[in-house]
This record gives structure tokens, C-alpha cells and sequence, in this order.
């Protein structure tokens, strides 16, 4: 049996993949090719061409951009069972952002060229993919609002939702692995903000805090933080 298929229970824990046609689920994992990356170790680059439609299956991937000074823009840290990857299978343009290992991490790697063989062969399933890009762009529109209407505080509550939801691929869990300066830079606001807002959480309850790591106690109190 191909190795992929051993992660078939985790990915279909995510709601995307485990509301796809059977047919669409095994011919996804029978192309699938295992690839294990190092803490830290890049998996693309910005302008870097095509390479597939990826899921991570064990680790975690930071998703952002790094300028040429060493700057970072930080997007997105997706655990599994989140796929990703999917833009640049609809237009063929190269890749929007920079993805790196957080730390030790397994994805699956549908390769670009069976995939759209599979979607020459069976059409209908393109939809199921526009599925998966609809849903991110529905977030980004919602992080884009979110960025110029709220405050810093109620901002920070939703995003740790948003993450501790796995950005709507599974249900909540109770520990993000997240660094203060990663939300930080998800949220463009300052490493002191960021502390300070979530000290206040920490001495409501709502969330524990420890090194890299954040451990959500109350989660409809963090529904009501997250409340403007």
C-alpha cells in the first residue's frame, strides 16, 4: 500500500478532505509523495514554479514572506490536516508566498502534472478543489477586515480562533504552538502589544500561557474577547 494512505484517518479529520467523494480522496492519496522536512528548511519560495497541492500531515508549516533584508511578513502557521498550495494549480503563475518547516515536519505532495491529469480525466472534481480556494480567500477577506476595523485586542482573540480551528479544517484544539512574535507578525502589531494583550487573557482565564505555547482554558470567553 502506498505510504501515503497511513495518513488517510488524519486527513480525513479535516473537513475539506473528508467531505470529498471517495473516488477523489483515494486518487489523491494514491499520487501522493511523502516528503519529511527539517526544522526550518524551506519548502518553497516566492516566484518559485508550481510544484503541486501539498497537506501537512505531521509538524507544522509557517507560510509568509521574507524580504531581501531578512524582513518577515508572517501569513499563516497551518498544522495538519491543512492542504495548501491549491492557487497555483488553478492559474499556473508561479508561488504566491515563502513556506518553511516550523520544525521537524511530513507533508504529502500531490505533484502538479498527475493532478491536472486526474482533472483532464475527471473534470467534475474541480469544484471540489475551487472548495479549498474559496475557503482561503473567504478568510483573507475576513483577516483584511478584521485588520482595518478592530482593535488590537478583539483582532488578536479572533486570530487565535481562527488557529486554534485550523483556519476551519478541524475541530478546536486546546494548544496552539505559537510564539508571542509569530502572532505578533500575523497581526502587524508590536511584540509589546501583543504580550500585554495576551497577559490581560492569561489573568482572565481565558488562555495559559507558557514558551511557545498557548493554551486556550475558556474558549467562549475567547469567543466573547474576540467581540469588538
Amino acid at each position: 500500500m502506498p505510504t501515503a494512505h497511513r495518513y488517510r484517518t488524519r486527513l480525513q479529520a479535516g473537513h475539506w478532505f473528508g467531505a470529498l467523494p471517495g473516488a477523489l480522496q483515494e486518487a489523491l492519496l494514491a499520487a501522493a509523495q511523502v516528503q519529511r522536512l527539517d526544522a526550518g528548511q524551506r519548502l518553497f519560495r516566492r516566484g518559485d514554479p508550481p510544484s503541486g497541492l501539498y497537506a501537512v500531515v505531521d509538524g507544522a508549516m509557517r507560510v509568509g514572506a521574507v524580504s531581501q533584508h531578512g524582513k518577515e511578513a508572517l501569513l499563516t502557521l497551518v498544522e495538519p490536516p491543512y492542504w495548501f498550495g491549491e492557487i497555483s494549480l488553478f492559474d499556473g503563475q508561479p508561488r504566491t508566498h515563502d513556506a518553511f518547516a516550523e520544525g521537524p515536519c511530513t507533508l504529502l505532495l500531490v505533484p502538479q502534472a498527475e493532478l491536472l491529469a486526474l482533472l483532464e480525466r475527471q473534470p467534475q472534481y474541480w469544484r471540489d478543489l475551487a472548495l479549498l480556494m474559496s475557503h482561503k480567500l473567504r478568510l483573507a477577506f475576513i483577516a483584511l477586515e478584521q485588520m482595518s476595523l478592530l482593535p488590537a485586542a478583539p483582532r488578536l482573540a479572533r486570530r487565535l480562533l481562527m488557529i486554534a480551528e485550523n483556519y476551519g479544517e478541524g475541530e478546536p484544539r486546546r494548544v496552539i504552538h505559537l510564539a508571542q512574535e509569530q502572532l505578533a507578525l500575523m497581526l502587524a502589531i508590536s511584540r509589546q502589544t501583543t504580550n500585554q494583550i495576551l497577559k490581560e487573557l492569561q489573568a482572565q482565564g481565558i488562555v495559559r500561557l507558557s514558551y511557545g505555547e498557548i493554551e486556550i482554558l475558556d474558549l467562549g470567553r475567547l469567543r466573547q474577547a474576540a467581540s469588538p
